[in-house]
């Protein structure tokens, strides 16, 4: 799960990290009232979105007055922000943070990030701050800094203090380095965070350390021990079809391809994504409906993948466990008598039940593709979605 900048800034403040003074707005009016709260003579107004690249897209604007940060507030407001990470779709700004501008000296980067490979948490730093981490890997990999934490006893002062040495900060300036490094890491640890990024983490020409920007990104799986942190999630920022299967309790990630999958298993439905590009065809979605889905759960699935008018296909691949060859037949059925499909449905069953499972299919009466391996099905997915798209093109030329 995803928050918004001033929500992760109000966080690490909590745990000692500096950050500079701002208020949200949700109005032009209220962007001026908070510019007149914070004081000063510069202001930044920056659009809240879950995305990265907010100030090349024009979603970060520097004022000088009061009238200019209500007016820039008011462009924000309502506009759909596209940025390289949002796609073309953009997402629409309904908030706006307004910060005091600080006197930089210099920018840092400064990110926390859980190493799957090493299955530790990893502490990645640049003295080349404002630059995306992957333009700074690839333009300056040899400023890039990184500590391995071992998770039985967390993050040491003196590995703070090392990482700040090797930034080249001045020697005034490690412990104060080394301090926001130590409660970022705490931040991090304790709310069950995978990702934590301050880009740029700046020193002020008064010699003080903030972190400038921040991103944090949290467990899904752990949220139930933080609630605090579950309150702050903005749907509004997601992806609807994944929220409304979060919602439902299936996993959900939608893509950009026209073959739906709806899968038991998280692995079988990599696999059956990874099949289906090898048949030349592209998936679009990842869907694990679990391994003990009901009829109504499988109905739900299909539902979802549904709502996607790019599919062209469905594809439905059941390795059957502790779930039932026969319940998810069911389920194809209740959800087709409820919601006709208008594309073709590749069916594969296999394990526990397949034997009823098909033969509910069987009589049925319903149009259904058959498979009996995944490569079969993949295929035949494949085929049927380029059928599928020429159909409607010639409907769509007639």
């Amino acid at each position: 799960m995803d928050i918004h900048e001033y929500q992760a800034k109000e966080i690490l403040s909590s745990f000692g990290v500096q950050v500079p003074r701002g208020g949200l707005a949700y109005s032009p009016e209220q962007a001026a009232y908070r510019a007149r709260e914070i004081g000063g003579n510069k202001w930044i107004v920056k659009a809240q979105v879950h995305t990265g690249g907010r100030g090349k897209a024009g979603g970060i604007r520097v004022c000088t007055d009061e009238n200019q940060v209500e007016e820039e507030a008011g462009d924000l407001f309502g506009k759909r922000l596209v940025t390289n990470q949002t796609g073309p779709e953009g997402k629409v700004i309904y908030r706006v943070y307004v910060e005091g501008g600080v006197a930089i000296q210099s920018e840092l980067y400064l990110g926390f990030v859980l190493d799957r490979k090493s299955e530790r948490v990893m502490l990645v730093a640049s003295a080349s701050g404002g630059m995306e981490i992957e333009e700074i890997s690839a333009k300056k990999p040899e400023t890039i800094v990184r500590c391995s934490i071992e998770p039985a006893v967390g993050m040491q002062e003196f590995q703070a203090r090392e990482v700040a040495f090797q930034l080249g900060l001045a020697p005034a300036l490690i412990q104060q380095a080394a301090s926001t490094m130590m409660g970022s890491y705490k931040a991090f640890k304790e709310l069950d965070a995978t990702m934590l990024e301050i880009n740029p983490l700046v020193i002020t020409e008064e010699n003080e350390i903030f972190a400038l920007d921040a991103k944090m990104t949290f467990d899904d799986n752990a949220l139930f021990r933080h609630l605090e942190i579950s309150e702050l999630r903005d749907k509004s920022q997601e992806d609807p079809r994944e929220t409304q299967a979060a919602d439902r309790g299936l996993n959900y990630v939608g893509l950009e391809g026209d073959i739906g999958c709806i899968v038991n298993g998280a692995g079988l439905a990599m696999a059956t994504m990874d099949t289906i590009k090898l048949a030349g065809g592209e998936p679009s979605n990842f869907l694990d409906i679990g391994g003990g889905a009901t009829p109504k759960r499988v109905a739900q699935a299909f539902r979802l993948v549904m709502s996607d008018k790019n599919v062209k296909a469905v594809l439905v691949n059941i390795f059957a466990g502790i779930n039932r060859c026969d319940w998810v037949a069911q389920g194809i059925i209740e959800a087709i008598e409820k919601e006709p499909l208008d594309v073709p449905l590749i069916v594969r069953l296999a394990g526990t039940n397949v034997d009823e499972g098909r033969k509910i299919l069987a009589e049925s009466g319903l149009s259904i593709i058959h498979a009996t391996t995944l490569a079969e099905a993949a295929q035949r997915a494949v085929t049927a979605s380029q059928n599928s798209a020429k159909h409607n093109v010639r409907l769509v030329a007639s």
